[in-house]
């Protein structure tokens, strides 16, 4: 572990082995977060990767810094017993995420289970005077996307070992197993007050949220939607998760259609992901800067809609 980081545990272990003391800086707060995944990909150490950056994702859309976070393992008693590396796999996927992020690998706790689980419980800093939410949009926002489309329709391809899923492997790999630290500064350096991962609930569940909350409503231009690989070949191939289509069933009644309904696109629209992008509500006079800062740190900086005044329902898709 990094010097400066291995500094902030104080105390190092307290009499509970799963509990450490750490400081905090003076005018922080903290953000809190837990999550945890089921594996999306074959490969160990890709997957714990992606299950950390999943569960940090929530601290950098509100425009926080992960700070500690303890890891919690499920796994059947015979796959430590017979192939204990995949485990350690994990950790170690898990642990360079966390190293990337700035943030101290602090314990854990692990229980048997009849399906291998990962995922961490995040504690996040964060400037308490500027918290990004979900329920500050404002009309005449643009709405810009960070990451691509796709990953439970391609998690699903590649566990029916569908052609090509070889590369949907490797498309989850990379952007699934992409930190959101540079979206996250995004919303620090310009002073961006809505965000949201994208995660579960899909682009279309997580922005109708974002319109619910903030009492507004939201276009989605459905043919500017970045996509991984070969998505909409999948989706017309009924290779939708069920989480997915619950999503589109569930949003139905607050989406409205102002264009030709596409259904594979509204597939994808509602696909479950996981570590998705960031969605990032920006100010016309901003627009542009913020898409540089993003494309310069090597996200995506896609404009995928914009905020409009309450409408016939939360959610139009044109």
């Amino acid at each position: 572990m990094p010097q400066s980081l291995e500094n902030r545990v104080l105390a190092g272990r307290a009499h509970n082995e799963d509990a450490v003391v750490v400081s905090l800086p003076a005018g922080k707060a903290l953000v809190q977060t837990v999550d945890i995944l089921a594996p999306v990909v074959n490969d160990a150490f890709s997957f714990g990767r992606i299950a950390a950056c999943n569960a940090l994702s929530d601290v950098y859309a509100m425009g926080g810094t992960p700070w500690c976070a303890m890891s919690i393992a499920c796994f059947p008693e015979d796959l430590a017993a017979q192939a204990p590396e995949t485990l350690q796999r994990v950790l170690k996927g898990a642990l360079e995420a966390m190293v990337e992020a700035g943030c101290v690998s602090a314990g854990g706790h692990t229980v048997r289970d009849t399906e291998m689980k990962f995922g961490l419980a995040v504690t996040g800093l964060i400037d308490p005077g500027h918290i990004a939410t979900n329920a500050k949009l404002r009309p005449g926002q643009v709405l810009l996307l960070t990451k691509p489309l796709g990953t439970g329709i391609l998690a699903t391809a590649v566990k029916a070992d569908w052609e090509g899923a070889a590369e949907s492997e490797e498309l989850i790999r990379t952007w699934a197993g992409r930190l959101n630290k540079v979206a996250g500064a995004a919303i620090v350096r310009f002073g961006l007050d809505s965000a949201t991962d994208i995660t579960g609930f899909g682009l279309g569940g997580h922005a109708l949220e974002m319109a619910r909350a903030s009492g507004v409503s939201i276009e989605i231009a459905i043919h500017s939607l970045p996509l991984m690989g070969e998505v909409l070949e999948y989706a017309s191939n009924g290779l939708v998760p069920g989480g997915s289509i619950n999503n589109k069933l569930y949003c139905a009644c607050r989406t409205r259609w102002l264009c030709e309904k596409d259904e594979d696109l509204e597939n994808v629209l509602f696909d479950a992901q996981t570590s998705g992008g960031l969605l990032l509500a920006a100010d016309a006079d901003k627009v542009e800067d913020v898409k540089a800062f993003l494309l310069e740190g090597g996200d995506l900086a896609c404009e995928v809609g914009r905020v409009c005044a309450q409408a016939e329902a939360p959610l139009l898709i044109v």
